[in-house]
């Protein structure tokens, strides 16, 4: 099914970029991405979620990808939060909403805080408020290491990717890399994302306290507050979302759908596609009865 890249707007007119597929009747679904990735990630779920009849929108996050970087440095989780409410108003009608670990995350402050009828479902991919400290320090490591120096060729990035998650088949092309990569004047390769998210995201981690570290305690209040159907995926070997985490979350949102996939680290949507993306539809299918609005 065909793909059309579109631009948005997000909070206080700042431009989103995004990609839908799908029937133009079809049940709006919301696609946001984690940290330090595209709507590039959601390529293979947009596809099947377009198959199963629902219309899907892939974003690309304020200072991420092809959407315009926060000039005045707001990448507070409520900066991306305010985005998808404003995304979420352009649609035909309230989408429901697929966030991964940031997307998540803005997505449970969003529907549990800011502006409940603005979606009709959440679902969280392998994040929830109690957040595990090494996953957390391994991806936000990850992020600072070449942010300044970047890379001298697509393949070292790949290589350098290969290293962080060891697990995955290396891959074979780097042609893919261009969608993660921007070129610079001086002839090095730099992540996409504005560097002054990951400059707040540790400035935010050093300035708070053990009790508030990761904003554990506004998400929980966050989610304790959710009155949509809700489906947590966690990825069965994660080091961003335990047991205890899951055990956590289901205690402030009992009615919630609980999936966990086996063999998929925090990034679910790549390890395992196939898994994740039964995993949704199933979900979507049971929620919202039909793909179709009409």
């Amino acid at each position: 099914m065909n793909r059309e890249d579109i631009s948005l707007a997000g909070h206080n007119g700042l431009q989103i970029s995004a990609s839908r597929s799908g029937p133009k009747n079809g049940f709006p679904v919301m696609l946001a991405h984690g940290g330090g990735q595209t709507r590039h990630a959601w390529t293979k779920v947009l596809g099947e979620l377009a198959e199963a009849g629902y219309r899907a929108t892939a974003i690309d996050m304020r200072g991420h990808g092809d959407s315009e970087w926060a000039s005045d440095g707001a990448y507070d989780m409520c900066d991306f939060a305010l985005d998808l409410i404003a995304v979420s108003s352009q649609l035909d009608s309230p989408p429901a909403l697929v966030g991964a670990s940031l997307g998540g995350i803005a997505g449970m402050i969003a529907a549990g805080e800011l502006a409940p009828a603005s979606f009709t479902s959440l679902t969280l991919v392998d994040i929830a408020p109690k957040m595990e400290a090494v996953g957390v320090s391994r991806v936000v490591g990850f992020m600072q290491a070449h942010m300044k120096d970047g890379f001298s060729s697509p393949e070292e990035a790949a290589k350098i990717i290969a290293e962080y998650m060891p697990h995955r088949e290396k891959r074979k092309d780097t042609g893919g890399l261009d969608r993660y990569l921007r070129k610079r004047d001086d002839g090095r390769y730099y992540w996409h994302w504005d560097p002054n998210f990951i400059h707040h995201v540790t400035r935010t981690r050093d300035n708070a306290s053990d009790a508030e570290d990761n904003g554990f305690a506004r998400l929980s209040a966050a989610a304790a507050k959710l009155k949509l159907p809700v489906h947590l995926i966690r990825g069965g070997s994660s080091d961003m979302v335990s047991e205890e985490a899951v055990a956590h979350f289901q205690a402030l949102v009992p009615e919630a759908i609980f999936t966990d996939i086996a063999d998929a680290s925090h990034m679910v949507v790549g390890d395992r596609n196939d898994a994740f993306c039964s995993a949704i539809v199933s979900f979507l299918n049971s929620t919202h009865k039909s793909g179709a609005t009409t």
